[in-house]
């Protein structure tokens, strides 16, 4: 798929136990990506999403801010091409 790119994306803060996985999830579905997003065991939200630029765009400025309940104190991502190997976005 042209114009399909992918952002790997790692937040760190108080980002665990406040929605910030919904909040994602949310994000990405209004925004039409594909992908997922998870809790890792060291504290860090991670996220492989896949869709337009403009949209992942978007998405990474979300995650700097969060949902309320969360403090985020850094977003580090990763960009590559997409693999369009998923068909929806979840939470793992």
């Amino acid at each position: 798929m042209s114009g399909m790119d992918r952002l790997c994306a790692q937040v760190f803060g108080d980002v665990q136990g406040v929605g910030f996985r919904a909040f994602v999830l949310r994000r990405a579905l209004t925004y039409g990506l594909t992908g997922w997003v998870r809790n890792r065991p060291d504290g860090i939200v991670e996220l492989l999403a896949e869709g337009p630029r403009a949209a992942l765009d978007t998405l990474l400025e979300d995650l700097k801010t969060g949902p309320s309940a969360s403090t985020v104190d850094r977003v580090d991502a990763q960009w590559g091409p997409a693999s369009s190997e998923f068909r929806v976005f979840g939470v793992r």
